[in-house]
């Protein structure tokens, strides 16, 4: 009888005790609403709409050493694009198939860039582009862009180059870690919403030479009259080629100096509107690496909105953020992995294997967060067990036809609103970060079919897209290897 009360009081004590659960081990509803009214809304919108006018740079500078960045909060501004350019695409649809195909093109280029680390083989064993592109002698506070309008799901920060400073577009990418911009002379440069850079004009512009580390650290480099020489393909056909030299990047009113970055003379693919790249992977040149950030976060906004937000570097991750391990894989320290251990639908743990989303001994397998690839891709099994659960909880919903890569539709033409599943991701220590509908489930015309934004990878590779972190600020603490999860904070 005593045995029976001690058990009793112990697991009282368990049930009450404060170490019980932490915060993101608190029960997430099982299920969600979304708010098809505003969805449709925004999609009508988002074809009609005219640019706003993006502000200018505060005039008052102050400069950032290298060293002294490391400790320093820096904060540039994001948009979403359609604040800038007005989209060319008449209806939704044919937006939403844009934006879908250039997805699968970005997402063939990171699988096709894990393979070759993967498989040993360097970009400089690869035989040259056939396209011309072989190498010729010739406080941060900015706007960030998402890349709508173009059909592109990328997002875009307001920079400026050189000195005196010239104001332009760059994609932020957490897949890529060399920055680059188009040069003049200009040999074969794609449209971009600002004139292109002169380096002729800039005061701060200086070559590398070919011993310089910075020019070893590239995959591929080539030397001329002892000038370094870059070359960036992106494995879908994008590709960057030109002169690798330091140069002064302003940031709202603060200018960091002797950044290194690629003057491209020759440039090709899917970065329309942008002048260039900001590569924020885990690399040493990206730009966080360059910066000695200790922390860098960035909240993108819904990309059919023209709200605004923010990338910041040396920010402490909020104490209420959802954390996971930020992984890095040996054979590639470009990616940004975390430490996902499961999927949950309607507060059910989906039976998905554990080392589904691990990186294996070779390199393959794992999951990256990239804020370049919309679409969450799941290896094949795990995203059949996801959509089938999806699918069992929303028997009341009427189905219809599969869109592009998208294979679980839905007619919510005729409603307002409607309750569905909660889709979660589950990390170590039973942290639970809950996606609201909107995140999940989206417009793919402005008539009211609505599709499950989750695919099917064949690879062993899965990837967390934007679509899904849209309206969190996700925050990766490099010198703790977490990466955190704020729900609306943006």
């Amino acid at each position: 009888m005593g045995l029976l009360i001690f058990c009793i009081v112990l697991v009282s004590f368990f049930l009450t005790s404060p170490f019980a659960h932490s915060r993101s081990l608190a029960p997430t509803s099982k299920t969600t609403v979304l708010d098809v009214s505003a969805a449709l809304q925004r999609a009508k919108e988002v074809v009609s709409s005219d640019p706003k006018a993006v502000p200018e740079f505060s005039q008052k500078e102050q400069r950032v050493s290298h060293s002294a960045s490391s400790a320093s909060p820096l904060s540039l501004q994001l948009h979403s694009r359609i604040s800038v350019q007005k989209t060319q695409h008449s209806d939704y649809k044919s937006l939403v198939l844009s934006r879908l195909r250039r997805d699968s093109a970005r997402v063939e280029s990171l699988t096709t860039r894990l393979d070759l680390a993967v498989n040993g083989i360097t970009k400089s064993e690869l035989k040259p582009l056939d396209n011309g592109s072989e190498f010729k002698a010739n406080d941060l506070e900015t706007p960030v862009v998402s890349g709508s309008s173009q059909g592109s799901g990328e997002y875009f920060s307001r920079v400026a180059i050189g000195k005196p400073p010239n104001q332009v577009y760059m994609v932020i990418d957490t897949g890529s870690d060399v920055n680059w911009v188009q040069c003049a002379p200009c040999a074969d440069c794609y449209r971009q919403a600002d004139p292109i850079f002169e380096p002729a004009s800039s005061a701060s512009y200086s070559p590398l030479t070919c011993e310089a580390q910075q020019c070893k650290s590239l995959d591929v480099s080539e030397c001329r009259n002892n000038t370094c020489l870059y070359e960036v393909s992106y494995g879908d056909g994008s590709y960057t080629v030109g002169d690798f030299v330091t140069e002064t990047i302003t940031l709202g009113s603060t200018l960091v100096d002797n950044i290194a970055i690629g003057c491209g003379h020759n440039n090709e693919g899917l970065f329309t509107g942008a002048a260039g790249l900001l590569g924020l992977g885990g690399g040493s040149l990206s730009f966080p690496s360059q910066l000695n950030a200790s922390t860098f976060s960035y909240c993108l906004v819904d990309r059919d909105t023209d709200s605004a937000s923010t990338l910041e570097f040396n920010s402490p991750l909020p104490a209420n953020a959802v954390t996971a391990p930020l992984l890095r894989n040996t054979q590639l320290d470009t990616f940004l992995y975390v430490g996902l251990t499961g999927i949950s639908v309607g507060g059910n743990l989906l039976p998905i294997p554990e080392p589904t989303f691990q990186i294996d001994d070779a390199g393959s397998g794992g999951i990256i967060v990239d804020s370049g690839t919309a679409v969450t891709r799941l290896q094949t099994d795990a995203y059949n067990l996801l959509r089938d659960a999806f699918v069992q909880g929303t028997k009341g919903l009427r189905s219809r036809d599969s869109v592009a890569l998208f294979d679980t539709c839905y007619d919510l033409s005729s409603r307002t609103n409607v309750e569905v599943p909660t889709v979660s991701f589950h990390f170590p220590k039973g942290k639970i970060l809950p996606l609201p509908a909107k995140n999940y489930l989206i417009p793919v015309d402005s008539d009211g079919t609505f599709c499950f934004a989750f695919a099917p990878m064949p690879t062993s590779l899965s990837i967390i897209g934007n679509l899904q972190q849209q309206g969190t600020r996700v925050g990766f603490d490099l010198s703790k290897n977490l990466i955190g999860f704020v729900p609306e904070k943006c």
